[in-house]
């Protein structure tokens, strides 16, 4: 799943050309200047259009996050997060169908370290970036998934290195600059009934292999932390020099080792240390499993038999 050089390279004169005509005109260019600008605004806008139609919109898309709930998995010393009905601040009670016409929810969080995260390096550094201060050129990376599943069957703790990802790297080719590296272990797809206190890892060596020599832009592991260490050594090694890491990744099952790309959406909380992650593998089209745009209803969504309620025992709104 290449794009062929030659639209690369038309690609990127098309962007050259625009940044040069872009330069011409912030020095107050001619009107015909202007109007080469906007050709070759247009001209870029055709050739994503293009690509999106040939190939994205054929992709299948895997989604690879775990839904928050209060009852979730979370690390053992933070405490457990809840999930009311929004209240009407003039009438004191919760918002309703019958009587507002609309439903709201509010959310007692008291982590953002839970579930499928992003950890921002201000998690483990006060100099680090925070949530808000992420670039937004995560959105859209290479995907290198490393499958050491086996290894983890026979070794529950078993901490991924450095032979793992050449391995990877004698069937697959060296690792990209700038992708994102997922392990997959499975320990996700005993979710939620996983045991947070011992679980896979991933290895100091592994870590700093992947940043100094591959260049990735950053790795991702199942659990909900890094490593076992006292100190956390691999995921302090980690947020300490400046790089991020995705925990709580799911159905990396269902992901091809190479050939994808990642999707990652994150909200921005001021001053935040970690992201509630979507995270979303677009993958060929010939890939059996995930979701297909032109197969998917999605505007409008479908709706359902039963209608949404709220659930006292469980805490959050249920089918």
């Amino acid at each position: 799943m290449r794009f062929q050089s030659g639209s690369a390279t038309a690609a990127a004169a098309t962007v050259l050309g625009l940044a040069l005509t872009v330069a011409v005109a912030a020095e107050g260019g001619s009107a015909q200047q202007q109007q080469v600008l906007g050709a070759q605004t247009e001209a870029m806008s055709d050739y994503l259009w293009e690509t999106f139609d040939r190939h994205l919109s054929r992709m299948r898309f895997i989604d690879l996050t775990h839904t928050i709930r209060p009852d979730m998995p979370i690390w053992r010393g933070f405490g457990n997060s809840t999930f009311s009905a929004a209240v009407n601040r003039l009438s004191g009670e919760p918002f309703t169908y019958a009587t507002d016409g609309f439903v709201a929810t509010a959310y007692g969080l008291t982590t953002d370290q839970m579930g499928t995260q992003l950890d921002a390096p201000a998690h483990f550094n006060p100099l680090g970036a925070a949530s808000d201060e992420i670039p937004a050129t995560y959105a859209l990376s290479k995907l290198v998934v490393i499958d050491v599943s086996p290894k983890v069957r026979a070794n529950a703790t078993y901490a991924v290195d450095v032979d793992d990802i050449l391995e990877w790297e004698r069937q697959y080719g060296r690792v990209p600059a700038r992708a994102v590296v997922f392990v997959r272990s499975d320990w996700s797809r005993a979710w939620p009934r996983v045991n947070t206190d011992e679980f896979p890892q991933v290895s100091l060596e592994a870590v700093q292999f992947l940043h100094r020599q591959r260049n990735i832009l950053f790795h991702g592991h199942e659990p909900l932390d890094a490593d076992m260490t006292p100190n956390f050594d691999a995921e302090s090694w980690i947020l300490r020099n400046g790089y991020a890491q995705a925990e709580g990744v799911a159905n990396l099952h269902l992901v091809p080792p190479t050939g994808c790309l990642l999707s990652t959406g994150l909200p921005k909380f001021a001053g935040g240390v970690g992201h509630y992650a979507r995270f979303v593998a677009l993958c060929p089209a010939e890939w059996p499993y995930g979701a297909v745009p032109a197969a998917t209803s999605e505007a409008p969504m479908p709706l359902f038999a039963a209608p949404l309620e709220w659930s006292s025992a469980k805490g959050y709104r249920v089918r």
